[in-house]
């Protein structure tokens, strides 16, 4: 039992420091929007954010293998304590400091999130668990935290205002601390020889280039998140606000997707060791984005809307499973920090360029069209890839036969 305590505490600090920042999802566009009334503004702060996250996820990460994996985790979530924090004890707080302590927390979590999943793999094997079921039940977790955070979210804002909301995640991201601090202690393998800088950064890159299923995944996954994130901060919270009126309401569109998602995921979770992972993951990302944006930009329907929504988060809970597994298999233990970050880096540039793009497209051709033009590049981003593997695969079949 004592070699499970790393693994229980990793997944449960994970799990509160995700719960706080679902609240915060909410929280910190609802606060941008009724402080500045500008939803380009909104788009500018994730990408403050999320610029940062990027950066430091292949820059900083040959320095966590340096310095310690475990170490940058920690550094990760007390800097994030603190620059949350001081958005919500700020009075009146204005766009320039939420961009600064956004900005400041994306450095630190980029390096320190990939820290964390390389943590995991050594907490699972001496825990003696299945690898593919814990990046199921990890990423069930998530789902669960986004089902939980985003409505109270929207309730805690209605409550206490989105200061008052922002911080639960200041809370969340100090309970974290205590937990990897006390608990988190894997048996980790011994650092490689100091390598320099630049020849540890391109020994990564180069794997990574080397891999043409991993890259092909990873730029279905960045069209992905470009859409989305576009969609959860921008879309949804302007949908909400001009057909629902509510910020309570912005956590019921976001939570039906993440209910769909734990259902999901229950099922994956069950079925994962027997579906084919390539196609499992395509199929489930093209079912997971666009249905949800197309309801959303055509129908003023909330039962409607809540239906598709809790289908698409339904499909969603295989991707990242799937996509996790994966890596795990395919990477060598000891490039994993560095290729967690580049396929991280890649993967979630999507999102600093969807918040821009859909704060743009907004204010340029109205809410509407620029949903539904998010729903057409969603589109096209997942389908083309699915219909291109059936043919290779149809081809392929005819040679044998």
């Amino acid at each position: 039992m004592g070699n499970r305590v790393a693994l229980y505490g990793l997944i449960t600090g994970t799990f509160i420091s995700a719960l706080g920042s679902r609240v915060s999802m909410v929280a910190v566009p609802w606060l941008v929007l009724t402080t500045t009334g500008n939803p380009a503004d909104m788009g500018l702060v994730i990408a403050a954010q999320m610029v940062p996250y990027l950066a430091s996820s292949v820059l900083g990460t040959p320095l966590a293998d340096r310095f310690g994996v475990r170490a940058s985790a920690i550094t990760s979530d007390v800097v994030s304590t603190l620059t949350t924090a001081v958005i919500a004890a700020t009075p009146n707080v204005g766009l320039p400091t939420i961009l600064a302590m956004s900005a400041i927390a994306g450095v630190v979590r980029g390096a320190g999130d990939r820290s964390k999943h390389v943590l995991l793999r050594p907490a699972v094997e001496a825990a003696g668990f299945d690898m593919k079921r814990i990046t199921a039940v990890y990423s069930g977790l998530t789902n669960g935290c986004t089902l939980v955070g985003t409505s109270a979210g929207g309730l805690l804002i209605l409550w206490f205002g989105a200061q008052g909301a922002i911080w639960v995640d200041a809370g969340s991201y100090g309970v974290a601390t205590v937990i990897l601090v006390l608990l988190v202690r894997p048996q980790l393998p011994e650092r490689p020889a100091a390598e320099p800088y630049l020849v540890a950064l391109r020994g990564g890159a180069r794997f990574l280039l080397s891999d043409r299923l991993l890259l092909g995944m990873l730029v279905m996954t960045f069209s992905a998140n470009l859409v989305n994130q576009a969609h959860t901060s921008i879309f949804v919270p302007l949908w909400v606000k001009e057909v629902l009126r509510s910020p309570a309401a912005l956590g019921t569109v976001l939570g039906a997707f993440a209910l769909g998602a734990v259902i999901g995921n229950l099922v994956f979770t069950a079925l994962a060791p027997k579906l084919p992972q390539y196609v499992t993951f395509t199929l489930a990302l093209a079912i997971s984005g666009a249905p949800r944006l197309f309801v959303l930009g055509l129908s003023q329907d909330v039962a409607l809307v809540l239906a598709v929504t809790f289908v698409c988060g339904f499909a969603v809970a295989a991707v990242n499973p799937v996509f996790g597994a994966m890596l795990y298999e395919r990477v060598p233990k000891e490039l994993q920090t560095r290729v967690f970050g580049l396929v991280a880096a890649v993967s979630f540039a999507g999102f600093p360029v969807g918040g821009m793009l859909g704060g743009w497209a907004v204010n340029g051709w109205g809410l509407t069209t620029a949903i539904l033009l998010g729903g057409g590049v969603y589109l096209i981003a997942t389908v083309v890839p699915l219909v291109r593997h059936y043919r290779i695969l149809n081809k392929s079949t005819e040679r044998v036969e």
